[in-house]
């Protein structure tokens, strides 16, 4: 076991806060991960964790050896990368993360693809309706959807993408069509919301004649799943507001209809973001190069 694997183990436990999970990340057990936690305070001749039976924090030893050891892996790796620049054969792991819809059509299709051409990239998935704290989880790419936020972080637009309002025949005939958007806050309809902690999904920015309004709606079915709101439109419970290139087919096939066209929400920018480096890693530029093409050509396709 090397000492340079071992200081990534241990950077891995630091980030994630137990071996379960860090050595999920790594692919080893979490009784090798905790093997090489061990090797490195012996090595080290201090204690780098304070350990309950559920978590592991760092002592004051671990925080100090956690800031200079984030930078020494962090050197390696860019001088990785600029070899791999060079050599013109870029290797090595890119943890990516998308939501869990758009992660699964248009994300996850794409990976085997990505690696017969690059087999020497392994790319990590995970994917997430939630906002990914992608510095603090270790995150090379998050693939977002919706309002892009002032952030530190670098960002590529990839695409403008308009969204709807749509529902059921089976829930129109129900509840009624909106006529205006104030029909959107009637008892009687039902709005389906994705919720989870820092979401602001269930404020509605719709376009008017006067500009843009922000339309904060309710309704008794939310979820933190994408998906579970658009199985829930198409079985007649309420109203989604979703992407275009999501619902088109349901739209064309009649499954689904637009509510209040003339007032349509505001576009969500389709976009990757990645930590700013001085060193971009090739491979990194690879698959952003890459799912960009095909997530343009896929949602193009979707929109017929």
């Amino acid at each position: 076991m090397s000492y340079f694997e071992n200081i990534k183990v241990f950077l891995r436990v630091v980030e994630l806060g137990n071996l379960s999970a860090a050595g999920r990340d790594l692919r080893i057990s979490p009784a090798v991960a905790s093997n090489r936690v061990k090797e490195l305070e012996k090595y080290l001749g201090v204690r780098l964790f304070n350990r309950t039976t559920r978590q592991l924090t760092p002592t004051e030893h671990g925080k100090i050896f956690y800031r200079g050891a984030g930078r020494i892996i962090q050197a390696v790796e860019d001088a990785e990368a600029s070899i791999a620049s060079v050599s013109g054969q870029p290797k090595g792991v890119i943890r990516v993360t998308a939501p869990l819809g758009f992660g699964r059509r248009f994300i996850a299709s794409g990976i085997p693809e990505f690696h017969e051409q690059y087999p020497d990239i392994e790319v990590r998935l995970r994917l997430s309706d939630h906002n990914v704290d992608i510095l603090k989880e270790s995150i090379d790419l998050a693939f977002r959807l919706g309002v892009m936020e002032d952030s530190s972080l670098r960002m590529r637009g990839l695409m403008d993408c308009d969204r709807v309002l749509c529902a059921s025949p089976d829930y129109i005939k129900k509840a009624g069509m909106p006529a205006t958007i104030d029909d959107l806050l009637r008892d009687d309809h039902n709005c389906l919301l994705l919720r989870f902690p820092g979401s602001n999904e269930f404020v509605w920015m719709l376009q008017t004649q006067d500009g843009v309004r922000k339309v904060e709606v309710s309704g008794v079915f939310d979820s933190d799943d994408g998906d579970v709101l658009m199985e829930w439109a198409l079985a007649g419970h309420g109203i989604v507001n979703k992407p275009r290139f999501e619902v088109q087919r349901f739209i064309n096939s009649g499954q689904l209809v637009e509510v209040l066209p003339d007032n349509p929400p505001t576009s969500a920018k389709l976009a990757v973001i990645f930590p700013h480096k001085d060193f971009q890693d090739p491979k990194l530029r690879l698959f952003i190069d890459f799912m960009a093409a095909r997530c343009q050509k896929m949602i193009r396709a979707a929109l017929e």
